[in-house]
């Protein structure tokens, strides 16, 4: 494991659901400070790809590393699973994930949300995390919402302390699935700020989005996937103002057409 490594390296990643094929083989690498937008239709495998990436769904093929160890397997194609749970709880300790459907438990205020996995899975200090809780909620804009339920924020601020509660984790990634599409335009932009932000920073993320302006405005690289494979990728430069594929051709006329 080194600094130098990237921080999430995929190779050759293969997922099955049964006979169904869902990524056929990709290959997808983040370094420190980049963000990695990966576009495409629904069932291209976007989010899959995220899930495996996070060990929240087992690969049946293919290596993935974080920071340069590789995820250990036992067992071959659908038995296949990871060998070391401790290593499995590091890693996905370290690559926060941030759902469509916001996840955060409706029985606990804003700020117990946040704190929650800091206090029991990293076994850290509650003064400490308490303090970073406050602040990573002031940064997404809601610390004025700590002492409120879920049920009682709109969606994009429920999806902004989602954001708060990834961050209280102090990963090396994070990983967005999806994280505006529940959302109607005006609170999606609010999520899109602080998602902007966070690139600013030079945080490593990896986004599935289907967002093309946010794509293009705040990625070092885009990954279109289509049918389960890497149909193109590149700077969103060339991915939105000079496509090469058919494919890409036609996914992007019809996002701008919808």
């Amino acid at each position: 494991m080194t600094d130098t490594a990237p921080v999430i390296e995929i190779k050759n990643l293969h997922k099955s659901f049964g006979h169904l094929e869902v990524l056929k083989g990709v290959d997808i690498t983040a370094h420190r400070g980049d963000v990695v937008s990966l576009i495409g239709s629904s069932g291209s495998g976007k989010s899959t790809l995220l899930r495996c990436c996070n060990l929240l769904e087992d690969s049946q093929e293919g290596e993935i590393l974080f920071k340069g160890e590789p995820v250990r397997w036992t067992g071959n194609g659908h038995g296949r699973r990871p060998a070391d749970a401790k290593q499995v709880l590091r890693i996905r300790t370290n690559l926060s994930m941030v759902f469509q459907q916001f996840n955060l438990w409706a029985h606990m205020t804003i700020l117990q949300n946040v704190m929650e996995a800091p206090l029991t899975v990293l076994g850290r200090d509650r003064h400490e995390v308490e303090q970073s809780a406050r602040a990573y909620l002031d940064k997404v804009g809601i610390g004025d919402k700590c002492d409120v339920y879920p049920a009682q924020l709109s969606g994009g601020q429920q999806q902004r302390a989602a954001i708060a509660r990834a961050l209280c984790m102090e990963p090396e990634a994070l990983l967005f699935d999806e994280p505006t599409s529940a959302l109607d335009p005006e609170l999606e932009q609010e999520v899109i700020r602080v998602i902007k932000d966070l690139a600013a920073e030079g945080r490593t993320m990896i986004i599935v989005t289907h967002d093309m302006k946010m794509a293009a405005d705040i990625s070092s690289h885009v990954v279109f996937l289509h049918q389960g494979l890497i149909e193109e990728e590149g700077s969103p430069k060339d991915i939105f103002t000079a496509p090469e594929s058919e494919r890409l051709q036609g996914f992007l006329s019809a996002t701008q057409a919808a």
